[in-house]
């Protein structure tokens, strides 16, 4: 029954399909009266008007390519057995079979193949007379070719479908890396927002309270505690400013003109002395020879002791202390934050802050684990490795909760 489904809708196709088919009936239809007037002397009407009948069902040929082929195949045959007529409309045989070659499955064409096949000798056996084989060759010629140009049009067509539908899996694919690289990119910018901007305000907040308290004993210490908040603010603006410039340049500007160098080890001692002007007592301690480490792996050791010790600036008190300790090991580098602040004390949130979120990323990227938690008898403890070789370590589990 698949036979006879259609391989398309008439109201599918164009006009210029229509006007090429029609056009093509007609040639087949002239082409069988032209034979069978050269064939036979005097050939009975109703098996001519048969011949030129047998090709009006190709106007339909590419919605109904079996069926036009069956109804082609048998007014052929009737008008050959009802006036003898030597000559068929073999054009119109072989545009349908040609057809069924290109639309339908290959099994079908073979089998449209082998009836047009035993049609045509069966023919000849009966009408042709003794030099029915040089006739019987020339016909299985055309009935092969015919196949034979189906069948190439329908994988070309086929393979022609498999590059289309390939180019589109293609555009999506690319598509999805690009929303996930931008996807990648928001999730690294907001790293770098939080861990700037946070720091920067925690220390202005810091200073700013420090400045207040120091008012009224002290109107020049406040005075220089403010110039130190003025600059800190002018330092997190610009830095704001220079990550917010890879995203958006002027045009004709060089993207390398507003940037600057990415943070790493050599400015450690910096940011422990911004830390310090914010009146956390900070030490820096660096044990081992330090080897060649690579860039990424400097900076997310930077941003890890910047938001330990933000989270110490905010949470662990007054008169908290900190140490910021670089231990370099063969293949991998540890990183503790120790502060006896009263960060401990707080109670555990019950989710986990960005920070946090953050240094696990950042760290995890390197093949690294974090841990973070309280420390006895008081205060807070951050502790990393991260691996310089590129191979991959035990992740470990984040304990405790962010203080973030």
């Amino acid at each position: 029954m698949r036979m006879h489904r259609p391989a398309g809708y008439p109201a599918n196709r164009s006009a210029g399909r229509w006007v090429f088919d029609v056009l093509l009936t007609l040639a087949a239809a002239v082409t069988a009266v032209g034979s069978a007037v050269h064939d036979t002397p005097h050939p009975q009407r109703a098996a001519v008007a048969l011949l030129v009948l047998a090709a009006a069902p190709l106007v339909v040929r590419r919605i109904w390519p079996v069926p036009v082929f069956g109804v082609v195949l048998v007014l052929n045959a009737a008008a050959g057995l009802w006036g003898h007529v030597h000559a068929v409309n073999g054009l119109a045989l072989l545009i349908a079979l040609y057809t069924v070659a290109a639309m339908r499955p290959r099994r079908e064409a073979l089998l449209c193949a082998g009836l047009l096949e035993l049609a045509v000798l069966t023919g000849l056996l009966l009408f042709a007379g003794g030099g029915w084989w040089y006739d019987a060759i020339f016909a299985s010629g055309m009935v092969a070719a015919a196949l034979g140009l189906g069948l190439y049009w329908a994988t070309r067509r086929a393979y022609l479908a498999e590059l289309h539908d390939r180019a589109e899996r293609l555009e999506r694919e690319r598509d999805q890396q690009g929303a996930l690289a931008a996807a990648a990119e928001r999730a690294r910018i907001a790293r770098e927002m939080h861990d700037i901007v946070a720091h920067h305000l925690t220390v202005m907040v810091t200073l700013s309270d420090a400045a207040v308290a120091a008012s009224a004993t002290s109107p020049e210490r406040a005075a220089e505690v403010m110039r130190s908040v003025s600059a800190t603010g002018r330092r997190a603006l610009a830095d704001t400013r220079r990550l917010l410039g890879v995203l958006r340049q002027p045009p004709g500007q060089d993207p390398a003109e507003n940037l600057q160098p990415v943070p790493d080890l050599s400015q450690l001692d910096a940011l422990i002395e911004q830390v310090r002007s914010a009146g956390l007592d900070t030490t820096l301690e660096i044990h081992g020879a330090a080897r060649d480490v690579p860039a990424g792996v400097q900076l997310t050791v930077y941003r890890l002791v910047q938001e330990a010790l933000t989270n110490t600036l905010k949470h662990g008190g007054s008169g908290a202390r900190a140490t910021v300790r670089l231990q370099f090991l063969p293949g991998e580098l540890r990183v503790d934050i120790d502060d006896d602040g009263a960060g401990a004390a707080a109670p555990a949130t019950a989710s986990v802050g960005g920070g946090l979120v953050g240094m696990r990323e950042r760290v995890h990227a390197y093949g690294g684990d974090v841990q973070a938690g309280p420390r006895a008898p008081g205060g807070w403890k951050v502790s990393a490795r991260l691996h310089l070789d590129g191979g991959d370590l035990d992740g470990g589990d984040l304990d405790g909760g962010d203080t973030a």
